[in-house]
């Protein structure tokens, strides 16, 4: 349908001072720089394709966001004089308080194209910024180079190969951490008042973004990690597999966001058509719907936290909107923004944000995030089973 984005990507880093559980699973290929800005490729991602129209072209940017054209004339011009035109645009970038945009180059483009399928060459780490500069450790994929060296949750990460990391963007620190199958990689960490050095070989890790586990009276949990490539029609065949009159926990706790295309699939799992979100291009609006035909029936509880974010605030918001599932747990994170890729003289490719996401009842995912009908901190998943109690499951 017009202006449905064909493919779009989670979160990245959430720079500038925010903190984003950034899942290294989310990206896009090198061959999708292609500077096409017809249709918002991400939720705060990168592009798997792009269309070939430009209808944004010469419109002014958005407040708290950058101009495209600056940036591309910073790049231009660093490279004429044999500079980064990296750099060059990411100063351009910064200086324009867009919290969302970043540059990449080519390298750093290129490597993210695997992660789509949920999968990438790495030691295992997700890690995050803190308001202060500090990257730290959220979690350690169990099985990892990392795991296996002992890093935890709560390390801080204090360089890569000799080189500090602290004040970079999670992006920057993500290329830092990636390379070929079985190079070593030398990371400096922070723990517990001391300092520790851990050598540990890059693997190609492969991430299983939906996870499916059983409750007692017929509850099914189906945890979506994040929305990579395949995971909309994991959670359909989930819901289809599910036992019959049984209630759904869809876990969104730590998802940070990926393909909003797979994220409006998900939601379709649960939607008869209608409605998910809209969003607005340089303040054209434009509107994603679900496929019709999902389980309307089935009593739903959506488990929500602080690191549920983007593509995962998006299918929270329009459940919740559209009285199809209560939420349970604490504010999701708020990041509502939507980035579109160029690419830039050198190489490089910019994103920058040109508009913002809106659940089916008009509310803005930016900033406040979304607010849960119960709100529950520890304890939300029996909580949510008193829920689907109190709704006729296992009763």
């Amino acid at each position: 349908m017009p202006g449905l984005p064909a493919l779009c990507l989670r979160p990245r880093d959430l720079r500038r001072g925010a903190f984003l559980t950034l899942l290294f699973a989310v990206s896009v290929g090198a061959a999708a720089a292609t500077g096409c800005w017809g249709s918002p490729e991400a939720d705060g991602a990168r592009p798997a394709s792009a269309s070939a129209a430009e209808p944004e072209r010469g419109l002014p940017p958005a407040p708290g966001t950058a101009d495209r054209e600056a940036v591309a004339r910073a790049a231009a011009e660093a490279v004429a004089e044999g500079k980064s035109g990296k750099k060059a645009a990411q100063e351009v970038v910064s200086r324009s308080g867009d919290r969302w945009g970043t540059v990449y180059d080519q390298g750093e483009y290129a490597a993210f194209a695997e992660d789509l399928d949920g999968r990438w060459t790495g030691v295992g780490l997700w890690t995050g910024r803190r308001a202060d500069g500090r990257i730290e450790v959220d979690r350690v994929q169990p099985g990892s180079p990392a795991a296996r060296a002992g890093l935890r949750a709560g390390d801080r990460l204090l360089s890569v190969d000799g080189r500090e990391v602290s004040g970079l963007p999670v992006a920057d620190v993500v290329a830092r951490l990636r390379g070929e199958a079985g190079t070593p990689v030398v990371l400096g960490l922070g723990r517990d008042g001391a300092v520790l050095t851990e050598t540990v070989r890059r693997e190609e890790l492969r991430a299983d973004p939906v996870t499916v586990r059983r409750l007692a009276g017929g509850i099914t949990v189906i945890k979506v990690a994040s929305f990579t490539r395949g995971s909309g029609e994991r959670v359909k065949e989930a819901v289809r597999e599910a036992p019959p009159g049984g209630g759904v926990m869809l876990d969104l706790r730590g998802n940070p966001g990926g393909l909003v295309a797979e994220a409006v699939a998900a939601a379709s799992a649960f939607l008869d058509g209608g409605l998910v979100a809209t969003y607005d291009v340089r303040g054209s609006e434009r509107a994603l719907y679900a496929a019709p035909g999902g389980d309307t029936a089935r009593p739903l509880v959506t488990l929500v936290d602080g690191g549920t974010m983007s593509a995962a605030e998006l299918v929270t918001g329009a459940l919740q909107d559209r009285g199809r599932a209560v939420a349970v747990g604490t504010r999701t994170f708020g990041k509502g923004s939507v980035q579109m890729p160029t690419q830039l003289p050198g190489g490089a490719v910019a994103e920058l944000t040109v508009g913002t996401y809106r659940t089916p009842a008009g509310r803005s995912l930016d900033g406040g995030g979304i607010t849960p009908d119960l709100a529950v901190g520890d304890g939300a998943e029996e909580r949510a089973r008193a829920v689907l109690g109190g709704l006729g499951v296992g009763s």
